[in-house]
Formats: structure tokens, C-alpha cells, sequence
């Protein structure tokens, strides 16, 4: 496994961070909890999840709590994983119960570290932006956290560029740290965040975590598998693939001509690109996980690069991209 620093942090994460979205719902908690031991056997530390998650297999906080008690069967687990947790989706109907508010975020921290059984969380991101909150009040309340102790680093994601430069414009008035991480929605089909995100992340030093890598799986060889029967695209999915059918079914074969799987070309892509840290990979089983793996050891010559850009063209940082 390869190693990075977030962002401007001297903190060292993983090259592939782990996303456990899929824990509960899509994966009980027996294969979540081989996937999490595998990814620590291969060096994969770094870990990602929200209080949100889990809501289709018993309610919200699920995939915390099943992370939690694969802390707490020790060995070492906690202390390897570096764990980055999320705030802002409504946790109940009450008012309060979500958004960035003071009291959520010191309620919701307090809930998740419960479910997490650790006395700390890594990465505390904040899941959305939250136009109603003044960053002031969202600042000091991530401070208090921090002295306390029970948060290490304050994360972003959804965020457009306008937002991270508010955000640590409001931090430096503070001399707070601020963002050290930002997660975007970022893959050969969804290049928007070359605009203005990627280039305000530079700026500012904030590690682009992107999310979606393969872009619910139309990235992963859906032509393909379609083909043999292996998979039955319905409803986005579908559309998706239908809307890209002759780009990807190039891709595919460009990936065949590599000798290399479509999803482990578009995440070697990824890992590839100016200011990401580490692309999101959300397994539902063992084969999937370790067939991610193979990315970071992946290289994509300048040829291959340029004929990715031919068939999923990108943008050039804003205002060229659309004026003079």
C-alpha cells in the first residue's frame, strides 16, 4: 500500500481509503468486519463512514456501531485505523437533530464517538454545506471539540470552491487550522470539480477525497457484464448506460488492451489527478476489495492519459474553461 499526507497535514493515510457505506445494508456485519481486518493486513488505514449510515438496516448510526464493535474486539484495530466520520443529516424529526448548528455538531459528536466506542474521531466532515450557519458558530463549536480532544482534524464534503475558500478564510481569522480534507463526487463521468474545487483545494492545501470513483458502478465494466449476464441495469443505472453506452463500451476496450480491469484503470485515474488524496472505495464483499487493490500499483502512461480525456473530456480550471 502506498502512503500519503492529507492534505497539509503530516497525518499519513493510505492511498485508498476505505468506505463502509455498504456495512449493514448491502454487507452484514460478519463480511464487514473481514473486509475491515483484510484492508488492515494490506495497510489500508484509513476508513470512512457517517452517523447517517445504516438507516436501511436498522435505523441511522448502524455502520457506526458496527464499526464499533469492531474496535472494540482489540487487537490493535483502533489505534491502526485512522477513522474519518461525517455531520449533518438529520438524525431524527426534532429540530437540531441535524445541519451544522453548535448544539448538533457537540449532540452528533457525542453520538457517534458512543458508536464508535473510541474516545476521539480522526477526520469530523462536515457532510454538506450549511447555508444557514454562520462559519463562525461552526468553527468554534469544531474548536471546542478539538481542545477537548475528541476530534483531531475538521473535513468538508459537497462543498463547492466558494465554500472552502469562505470556510478557511473564517478559520484563519480564528488561526483555527480549518479544512484539512475536502469530498467531492469525482470520476472519469463526473469531472465537474475540476472548475474550481480542485484548483481552490491546491490553494488552501485541503486533500480531495473523492467519492463515487466508479460512478455507481458504470465505470466498473458494466458494458460487460451486461453482456454475460452478470449484471442488470435498472432505473439511473440504466439510464446512465444508455446516456455513455458508446463511450464506456471504448473504454472497456481500452482497459482490455491494458490488460487492466475498468475499475481499477478509473481508480489508478484518480489517483493520478492534482490534489486527490485518497479515492473512496465502498466494497460489498472480499473479491471487490481486493480487486481495488490493484489501482495503487498501476501507472497510466501520458498516451493512455490523453485518450481518457478524449473519450471523458474534463474541464480546464475556471474561467478559462468557459471565457478567455
Amino acid at each position: 500500500m502506498d502512503y500519503t499526507t492529507l492534505g497539509r497535514t503530516g497525518l499519513s493515510v493510505s492511498r485508498l481509503c476505505l468506505g463502509t457505506m455498504n456495512f449493514g445494508p448491502q454487507t452484514d456485519e460478519p463480511l464487514a468486519g473481514r473486509i475491515m481486518d483484510r484492508a488492515l493486513e494490506v495497510g489500508c488505514n484509513f476508513f470512512d463512514t457517517a452517523n447517517a449510515y445504516g438507516r436501511a438496516a436498522g435505523g441511522v448510526g448502524t455502520t457506526e456501531s458496527i464499526i464499533g464493535r469492531w474496535f472494540a474486539e482489540g487487537g490493535g484495530r483502533r489505534e491502526k485505523t485512522v477513522i474519518a466520520t461525517k455531520v449533518f443529516v438529520p438524525m431524527g424529526e426534532w429540530p437540531n437533530e441535524g445541519r451544522l448548528s453548535a448544539l448538533n455538531i457537540r449532540r452528533a459528536a457525542e453520538a457517534s464517538l458512543r458508536r464508535l466506542q473510541t474516545d476521539c474521531i480522526d477526520l469530523y466532515q462536515m457532510h454538506h454545506v450549511d447555508r444557514q450557519t454562520p462559519w463562525d458558530e461552526i468553527w468554534e463549536a469544531m474548536e471546542v471539540l478539538r481542545y477537548q480532544g475528541k476530534i483531531l482534524y475538521v473535513g468538508s464534503s459537497n462543498f463547492a470552491g466558494w465554500h472552502l475558500a469562505a470556510a478557511q478564510e473564517a478559520a484563519a481569522r480564528r488561526h483555527f487550522l480549518g479544512l484539512v480534507s475536502e469530498q467531492s463526487l469525482y470520476n472519469l463521468l463526473a469531472r465537474e470539480v475540476e472548475l474550481e474545487v480542485l484548483a481552490a483545494a491546491e490553494a488552501y492545501g485541503i486533500g480531495v477525497i473523492p467519492w463515487s470513483p466508479l460512478h455507481g458502478g458504470l465505470l466498473g465494466g458494466v458494458v460487460r457484464k451486461e453482456r454475460e449476464g452478470r449484471r442488470r441495469t435498472e432505473g439511473r443505472a440504466k439510464a446512465g448506460l444508455e446516456a455513455h453506452r458508446a463511450e464506456l463500451e471504448q473504454y472497456e476496450d481500452l482497459c482490455e488492451e491494458l490488460g487492466e480491469e475498468p475499475s481499477t484503470v478509473a481508480l489508478a485515474w484518480l489517483l493520478s489527478r492534482p490534489a486527490v488524496t485518497a479515492p473512496i472505495i465502498g466494497p460489498r464483499t472480499l473479491e471487490q476489495f481486493e480487486g481495488a487493490l490493484r489501482a495503487v500499483e498501476v501507472r497510466l502512461d501520458d498516451k493512455v492519459l490523453a485518450r481518457l480525456d478524449e473519450l471523458f473530456p474534463g474541464h480546464r480550471p475556471a474561467p478559462e474553461d468557459y471565457a478567455w
